[in-house]
């Protein structure tokens, strides 16, 4: 397990440092880049998409529902907001901070999300629906099929995860990509290839219920939703 204790190190630091700062202003409202704001839009696709969904279901008032790296709050506050019981977790603790501030000022105290430091794995608890956003990326294929494992354990009924997908398109730009080091990239990114996630949700006892696949210039993700 060595190499999740270091990219463990490498994802706290950098989301407790220059990250933190990076992100905030991302997957917030203010000015930013173009491509930071390609990347904003192509996250609030997968956020959207994950509303809809859940808002279909026509369940979400008193829904328990963990948001396993929930940065700063992008899916947390707006499933709080619809009534859901929600338990938000990142593995930087600004991001907690951030998330926090972000729902105190929107979101009425009854409303507010459970928010806690931890990484994936240390993660406890049942919820009905657990969900991982855009979170794989920074693990390798072994470390992930153990977080998915662990967050399984977690999930009652139902789990949505996203990643960054491993196609021939997608490696070639994410070697592209390695040319240009920069402090913005200062975590190790990770493909996975579809059908090895989905075999580990199905080794699990999990069945694929709903696909989707958004990308822009400078994101791309797949969202899984699996339930049993």
């Amino acid at each position: 397990m060595t190499n999740v204790v270091d990219d463990k190190t490498i994802v706290r630091e950098y989301f407790n440092a220059t990250g933190f700062d990076r992100w905030r202003r991302i997957y917030g409202d203010g000015e930013v880049n173009k491509v930071q704001l390609d990347i904003r839009k192509g996250h609030q696709k997968t956020v959207d998409t994950v509303m809809t969904w859940l808002q279909e279901d026509e369940t979400l008032p008193g829904l328990s529902v963990c948001d396993a790296g929930c940065g700063v709050g992008s899916l947390s506050l707006p499933l709080a907001a619809t009534g859901a019981k929600v338990f938000a977790s990142d593995i930087s603790a600004k991001m907690v901070e951030e998330a926090e501030t972000r729902a105190q000022a929107t979101l009425s105290p009854e409303q507010v999300p459970n928010f806690q430091v931890s990484d994936l794995q240390d993660l406890s608890g049942r919820y009905h629906t657990v969900i991982c956003l855009d979170v794989l990326i920074h693990y390798p294929q072994a470390d992930a099929a153990e977080m998915i494992a662990h967050l399984s354990s977690l999930a009652e009924s139902r789990l949505l995860l996203s990643f960054a997908p491993k196609t021939l398109c997608y490696s070639l730009l994410k070697q592209v990509g390695s040319l240009f080091p920069g402090p913005s990239k200062a975590t190790r990114a990770y493909l996975h290839a579809e059908k090895d996630v989905v075999t580990i949700l199905e080794s699990l006892g999990w069945t694929i219920q709903r696909r989707a696949m958004h990308k822009t210039q400078f994101y791309f993700s797949r969202l899984l939703e699996a339930t049993r």
